[in-house]
């Protein structure tokens, strides 16, 4: 089974598993909430290896 696209740019296990979290709910604030983290998530996560 491959991995998602976005584990490229969100790295680190807890983010991966808020990114799961947040993308399961429904709704526009839901989707606006998962498009913020993704955004900061990858900004933090930028300089890190791929696991």
């Amino acid at each position: 089974m491959s991995e998602p696209v976005i584990y490229r740019w969100i790295k680190t296990d807890c983010g991966r598993a808020k990114y799961l979290e947040l993308a399961a709910r429904s709704g526009l604030v839901a989707k606006v909430r998962v498009a913020w983290f993704v955004l900061i998530a990858a900004l933090r996560d930028w300089r890190l290896p791929r696991p």
